[in-house]
This record gives structure tokens, C-alpha cells and sequence, in this order.
């Protein structure tokens, strides 16, 4: 897949079939337009190319700038793109001044003169331009004059699949991690660095690694302990993980730390990343560390059954 960070680098296509849109996720709703657009590609010879906004449009357009939950960072929308097997990525930066094109414009200048549109695929509820002005309506009445063919996924596909990127989002908050699974048709996941702790794990015979996830707008789970996959290099591990403020020894403030099972290295400094599988139990506060491990012991046996 060629990835392009800006129209400036993008050279023109003879036969380009487009979509574009945020695709936070790329959840089971986005890859029926993806194996779509991916479909009529091959049926028409044309190439493949997929139009993506960096940063989340609301966080631009958001009157208080309010950070929007990510369910992908930029880095995790690229890979599950290349994997559904598009060969064109356009990452336009989402800038006020680009808010303000009209529809008209983003046709024009955007799909016509620099993707070179033969086909535009769309899904039912996909708006685009200043005030979200441009429909699939608006594309239809005026196909004549753009030289394109308009394809719409119609509301009855998206609905019988039942997701959205909100309804992930929601699963997720509510510490739900199969439904959210489900929608993705994935494991939820999410990356980070090793970083120093207060190594308490080790006291108790559990030691854990620390995760800072770099991305400040990357939706973290809800407090709770999980059952999780881990993986480190090339290496599929098991775990269980912890989110939340570890009120039993008087935490002030939120950290991700997952027990390794099996596994006994120092990787301070390195990246993990973490599949959620399934929430077992709330964040508590125990009566001390002995109570803590005896808790966690009975965790690991929980999570070891999950993970089978």
C-alpha cells in the first residue's frame, strides 16, 4: 500500500476508485465499503484509494476543541488499511482552513483533478465538505458534470452488520470487551512504552510492565482487570492487565499494567501491545497487600482459563 501524507505528494491516477471518510477503527462497517471499493477496483482494472483525515475532524471543528476517543491512532488506521488490502492512502491534515472547502470544491480540486475519480464508493449516512453539505443526494444530481460513476453502500448493508464507531466506543467505556470485539471483528488493542513504576508487583510476586500509550486520544478501556494477549516482538504472549488507580496502595493516578505469564525479562524503554479479551472484574481497594496477592492469584487462574 503507498501511503501519502498530503495531496502533494499523490500523482494523478487514469482509474482511480475512491472512498474517503475517518474510518476510526476500521470496524466491520468500514471494511463493507473497504471490500467494496476494493470489488470495483478489480471489476473496472482502476486502483484502489482511500481518503483519511489526520487529525479526527471533531477535534478541529469542535468549538472546544474536545479530544474525540480514538479507537485507532494514525499508525493503527495505516496497518488494519494495508491489511484489508487498499493500494492507495491519502492522509490529508485536517486543518480549520481545509474545513471550510464546500462540496464543490472538494470534488473538483480533491477527487477530480488531483485523485483523478473514476468511481467514488460511499456509505449511506457519508457527508463531506463545509457543514457536512456534500451527500450522496447532492453527488447524484450532479454526476453529470463530474465524470464519475457514484456507488452508494446502501443503509440496509451498514444497519445488518449493527456497528458503529460510537457503539464500539460505548462497549469499551463499559468495560463490554466481547461486544466491542465483535464490531471490530478484531481484539481491541493499544500500544505503549515500557516506563519505571513503583515496582510494587515484584514485592507481592506478580511483577508488571507499565505501559504509557503515547497517543493522548486513544480510548482506554475502563477501570478493571483483564484478560489479555500480549505481544512483544515477534512473541504472542498471555497475560492479565490492570487499569485503574491501584487504590489499595493509595494510587493518585491512572496506570496500564499487565502481568506476562511465563515471561521474566527486563524491557524497560520497549513497546508492547495489548489485546483485550475479556474484562473479569472491577478495580477494588483491598485490606492490604496480603489480600491484594491472594486476589491476584485467584486473576491469574481466571485469566489462564480464558486465554486456553
Amino acid at each position: 500500500m503507498n501511503v501519502y501524507y498530503g495531496l502533494e505528494e499523490f500523482k494523478k491516477l487514469d482509474n482511480a476508485v475512491v472512498t474517503s471518510g475517518t474510518f476510526d477503527g476500521v470496524h466491520l462497517g468500514h471494511r463493507k465499503i473497504l471490500n467494496r471499493l476494493i470489488e470495483v477496483a478489480q471489476q473496472t482494472n482502476g486502483e484502489s484509494v482511500v481518503i483519511t483525515f489526520y487529525p479526527h475532524p471533531r477535534t478541529v471543528i469542535s468549538p472546544d476543541n474536545k479530544v474525540v476517543n480514538l479507537l485507532s491512532t494514525l499508525d493503527e488506521k495505516i496497518e488494519l488499511l494495508e491489511k484489508s488490502g487498499i493500494q492507495h492512502l491519502v492522509i490529508i491534515p485536517f486543518t480549520r482552513e481545509f474545513s471550510e472547502l464546500s462540496s464543490e470544491e472538494f470534488i473538483q480540486k480533491i477527487l477530480i483533478q488531483t485523485i483523478g475519480t473514476k468511481t467514488l464508493v460511499i456509505g449511506f449516512d457519508h457527508r463531506f465538505g463545509k457543514n457536512r453539505e456534500g451527500s450522496f443526494e447532492y453527488l447524484k444530481a450532479h454526476k453529470a458534470n463530474y465524470g464519475f460513476e457514484i456507488e452508494e453502500i446502501s443503509r440496509q448493508d451498514i444497519e445488518n452488520i449493527g456497528v458503529s464507531s460510537s457503539k464500539i466506543r460505548k462497549a469499551l467505556q463499559d468495560g463490554d470487551i466481547q461486544l466491542a470485539d465483535h464490531f471490530l471483528g478484531r481484539n481491541y488493542s493499544l500500544s505503549g512504552v515500557i516506563v519505571k513504576g513503583k515496582q510494587l508487583g515484584r514485592t507481592i510476586g506478580f511483577p508488571t510492565a507499565n505501559i504509557q500509550v503515547r497517543e493522548i486520544a486513544k480510548l482506554i478501556p475502563t477501570t478493571g482487570v483483564y484478560a489479555v494477549k500480549v505481544g512483544y516482538k515477534e512473541n504472542q504472549l498471555k497475560g492479565m492487565l490492570n487499569i485503574g488507580n491501584r487504590p489499595t496502595v493509595d494510587g493518585t493516578f491512572q496506570t496500564i499494567e499487565v502481568n506476562i505469564f511465563e515471561f521474566d525479562r527486563e524491557i524497560y524503554g520497549e513497546n508492547l501491545t495489548v489485546e483485550f479479551i475479556q474484562k473479569i472484574r472491577n478495580e477494588q481497594k483491598f485490606n492490604g497487600l496480603d489480600e491484594l496477592k491472594a486476589q491476584i492469584a485467584k486473576d491469574k487462574i481466571t485469566c489462564t482459563e480464558i486465554l486456553k
